[in-house]
C-alpha cells in the first residue's frame, strides 16, 4: 500500500501501523497523538490497510488537543477511581486551556489536589495502554448500571447504533465520543488547580508541549459559569438525556418557556444597573454567533421601560476602507484585528454626540468596501443610550478618549452547561459554530462548508481580540439556551451530512453529526413556542425585531 505524507510517499506492507508509517515518512514530528486520514482519527497504533495520506496530529492542531484532552481525562478519572471510589464526577466547563471539574457532594481542599496530582503522574509514568474494544450498546448499559453511572446508561439506552467503542486502563472502562492517544505516557504535561471545592485540570497550549498552560483567573467568566449551573439546577437539567426525558414528558414547552424568562431577568438587571449608573454608552462585546444583535436589540426594549430611548450603532461603519485594511499572511483582507477600524472617528463620533452635537455618522457597504456619510446629521434626545455593539467593544483603545464614567460595559458569549453525560462535555465553541452554520445559510444562502472554512480564522481572532478583554466587562451576559441544541438540529443536521467525505471540512462536520446524534428529535411544532424576541431566532428566523446583520 502507498502511504503519503505531505513531503513524501512510500509503500509500506499492509498492516502496518500508523505510527511506523509515519516515521518510516520522516512524518513524525515531537508531540505527535494521532494522525489525521480523510477525515477521520486514526490512534498510532491502528493498522493500515490500504493506500491514504496522513497528517500527524500535535497540540498545535485541535484535533490533537481534543486527544490529547480526552486521554488525560481519563487518566484524572482512573485516578479519582483510587482516591474516591464511586464518587460522581462532573466535567463541565472550559476554564482557558483547562476544563473545571468538581465531585458533587465532596467540596475539595489543596491537600486532596495534590493527592490526586501525584495519583495521576503515578499513571502517567507507568505509561499503560489504553486498550481498545467494540462493545455491544447492551453490554455497555450493564457495565455502566454496575458503575453507578446512570447519565451513560440514560444516554446509550437511546444511542441510535447497536455497538460502542469502549476503552480501557486498569480494568477500568469508559467511552469518550473519539479517539485517544496510545498510552498514559502521552499525556504527561498537565496541572491541577483548586477552584471553587472543585479544581481546574489544566492542559498544554499550543505548540509548547513542555509545560501546563498559566491559569489565569478570571472571576467574572466563572461567575456567569456559576450562574448558568444555578439556571441548570432551577430547570433541572445537566445533561443530553435530561431533555431527551423532558420531551418523553411532553414538557418540552414549558421548559422553553421557563428558559426565556431567565433571559428576561438577566436582560431586565444589566438595563436596571445602566438606569441607576446614569450610564450613556453601553458597549457590548462578544465572540462570533453570540447572539450580540438580538441582545442588543432586546436591551434597548428594557432601556425603553426604564424611560431610555436607545441608539443602535454598529462598529462594522467604522471600518477603515477595503483597501487600507491589513493583509493577512494568506494575503486576505483582516476585518478582525482593531487596526481594521477608524478607532479616531469612533471615538470622536461618541465623544460629538455625548457633548450634545449633530454628527454625521457613516455607513460601511460590505460590497463597495467604503464608507459612505448618506444619512443626514443626528443628535441624542435627552435621556437617550448609545447602544455600541462590535467585538471590539472591551478594547481599551475604543473608550481611552471617552469618560469612564458615562459607560457601561457588557460581554455577550453562548456558555453552555448542558453536557453529553457527567465525563464528556458539549464545548460552547461548538454550540456557537452550529449557530453560525443554520444562521449563515438562513440568511446569507451560505453553504455549511463555506461556514466551517471561516471558523479557523473566526477562533484565532476571538481568541487575540475578545477573548482578552472579557475581564473588562461591567456585566456578562449568558446568550445560551439550555433547549437550543435539539432546535438547532432541526436546522443543522442534513446540512453537515451533505458535506463530502473528500471535503477538507468533513472532520469537523462529522465532529458535530456526532454530538447531535445524542440529541433527541423534536416535533418542529415545537418551533411555535420559542418567542419572537428570542435570541435563538436571531439563527433559526421568525425574530420581529430589527437586525443589523
Amino acid at each position: 500500500m502507498i502511504i503519503r505524507s505531505m513531503n513524501n510517499q512510500k509503500e509500506f506492507p499492509e498492516g502496518t501501523t500508523v505510527r511506523n508509517c509515519l516515521i518510516g515518512l520522516d512524518a513524525f514530528p515531537r508531540g505527535t497523538l494521532a494522525a489525521l486520514t480523510g477525515g477521520i482519527v486514526c490512534e498510532l497504533n491502528d493498522p493500515l490497510r490500504r493506500d491514504c495520506s496522513l497528517l500527524p496530529l500535535t497540540l498545535e492542531h485541535e484535533e490533537g488537543r481534543r486527544v490529547y484532552e480526552r486521554s488525560l481525562r481519563f487518566v484524572m478519572l482512573l485516578a479519582l477511581r483510587h482516591l474516591y471510589p464511586y464518587q460522581q464526577v462532573r466535567i463541565e466547563y472550559s476554564v482557558g486551556y483547562g476544563v473545571f471539574v468538581r465531585l458533587p457532594g465532596i467540596e475539595l481542599h489543596r491537600q486532596d489536589i495534590v493527592r490526586l496530582e501525584n495519583e495521576m503522574r503515578r499513571i502517567v509514568d507507568l505509561d499503560l495502554v489504553f486498550i481498545r474494544k467494540v462493545w455491544s450498546r447492551e453490554d455497555a448499559i450493564r457495565y455502566f448500571e454496575e458503575e453507578r453511572q446512570p447519565d451513560k446508561v440514560e444516554l446509550l439506552r437511546r444511542r441510535p447504533v447497536p455497538t460502542i467503542t469502549m476503552y480501557s486502563i486498569d480494568g477500568m472502562w469508559e467511552y469518550f465520543y473519539g479517539a485517544m492517544t496510545v498510552s498514559t505516557g502521552y499525556v504527561p504535561v498537565f496541572t491541577l488547580f483548586e477552584l471553587r471545592g472543585g479544581f481546574v485540570l489544566q492542559l498544554p497550549a499550543g505548540s509548547d508541549f513542555d509545560h501546563a498552560a498559566p491559569y489565569i483567573y478570571r472571576p467574572k467568566h466563572l461567575e456567569i459559569f456559576h450562574q448558568s449551573a444555578h439556571w441548570c439546577e432551577i430547570l433541572g437539567v445537566t445533561n443530553v438525556t435530561d431533555v431527551s426525558i423532558m420531551i418523553e414528558n411532553n414538557n418540552l414547552r414549558n421548559f422553553i418557556r421557563v428558559n426565556e424568562a431567565l433571559h428576561e431577568a438577566a436582560i431586565d438587571e444589566i438595563a436596571r444597573k445602566i438606569h441607576d449608573g446614569n450610564k450613556h454608552i453601553a458597549l457590548i462585546a462578544g465572540p462570533s454567533a453570540s447572539g450580540k444583535t438580538t441582545f442588543a436589540a432586546r436591551l434597548a426594549v428594557h432601556l425603553q421601560m426604564y424611560g431610555h430611548p436607545s441608539r443602535r450603532i454598529s462598529m462594522d461603519d467604522f471600518f477603515i476602507n477595503r483597501e487600507d485594511l491589513p493583509v493577512q499572511l494568506d494575503g486576505t483582507r483582516d476585518f478582525e484585528t482593531i487596526e481594521a477600524l477608524d478607532v479616531k472617528l469612533l471615538s470622536d463620533t461618541l465623544t460629538g454626540l455625548l457633548n450634545g452635537e449633530e454628527v454625521f455618522m457613516p455607513n460601511f457597504d460590505f460590497e463597495s468596501g467604503e464608507k459612505d456619510y448618506l444619512t443626514p446629521p443626528t443628535s441624542l434626545e435627552p435621556g437617550e443610550v448609545i447602544i455600541l455593539e462590535g467585538i471590539h467593544g472591551l478594547n481599551p483603545r475604543i473608550v481611552e478618549q471617552l469618560p469612564a464614567d458615562e459607560i457601561y460595559k457588557i460581554f455577550a458569549s453562548a456558555l453552555t452547561c448542558l453536557n453529553l453525560d457527567d465525563h464528556n462535555r458539549i464545548r460552547t465553541t461548538d454550540v456557537r459554530l452550529l449557530r453560525r452554520i443554520v444562521r449563515d445559510q438562513q440568511f446569507r444562502s451560505y453553504p455549511p462548508e463555506k461556514t466551517l472554512s471561516l471558523w479557523p480564522n473566526v477562533r484565532r481572532g476571538e481568541e487575540k481580540y475578545i477573548f482578552a478583554y472579557q475581564e473588562n466587562a461591567d456585566s456578562m451576559f449568558n446568550t445560551a439556551l439550555h433547549y437550543e441544541l435539539p432546535i438547532l438540529k432541526l436546522y443543522a443536521y442534513n446540512l453537515l451530512k451533505d458535506v463530502p467525505a473528500d471535503s477538507p471540512n468533513y472532520l469537523l462536520a462529522r465532529r458535530l453529526i456526532k454530538a447531535l446524534n445524542y440529541l433527541p428529535d423534536v416535533d418542529p411544532s415545537l418551533l411555535d413556542e420559542i418567542p419572537p424576541l428570542s435570541l435563538l431566532r436571531e439563527f433559526i428566523g421568525g425574530c420581529t425585531l430589527d437586525h443589523d446583520e
